[in-house]
């Protein structure tokens, strides 16, 4: 899958969010890379579907946002190519990684997205 193809799934994807949710978003931008690189202190064989990185909205205070970078989700072309078999598992799994990425955002942890389904 070429990354043009694999952005428009992406977008595919984004379009299923329902745009009530997607609007309680904030300060949130949306990336692709091909691959998460381990930081020094991770195992180096580490590999990511997908990363949510910045403040939950659950963990906001009234001074939050002075200033503030916009919150991060990247989504890893290459370890989510490693393990589908096809365009449709690729879609799906796409599909499933900014789902669990965006809950992030809402303070939803690991824990509860696996009982949930979406780990």
């Amino acid at each position: 899958m070429t990354d043009d193809e694999f952005e428009l799934v992406a977008e595919r994807a984004l379009d299923e969010i329902p745009e009530a949710l997607l609007s309680m978003m904030e300060n949130v931008a949306i990336f692709i890379e091909d691959a998460y690189k381990p930081l020094p202190n991770e195992d180096p064989g580490t590999k990511l579907l997908g990363l949510y990185e910045g403040t939950a909205l659950t963990e906001r205070d009234s001074g939050w946002g002075a200033g503030a970078m916009p919150d991060r989700i990247t989504i890893f072309k290459d370890a989510i190519l490693e393990i589908c078999s096809s365009e449709k598992q690729v879609i799906e799994e796409v599909g499933i990684t900014i789902v669990h990425e965006i809950a992030h955002h809402f303070g939803i942890d690991d824990d509860r997205l696996h009982e949930l389904g979406w780990g």
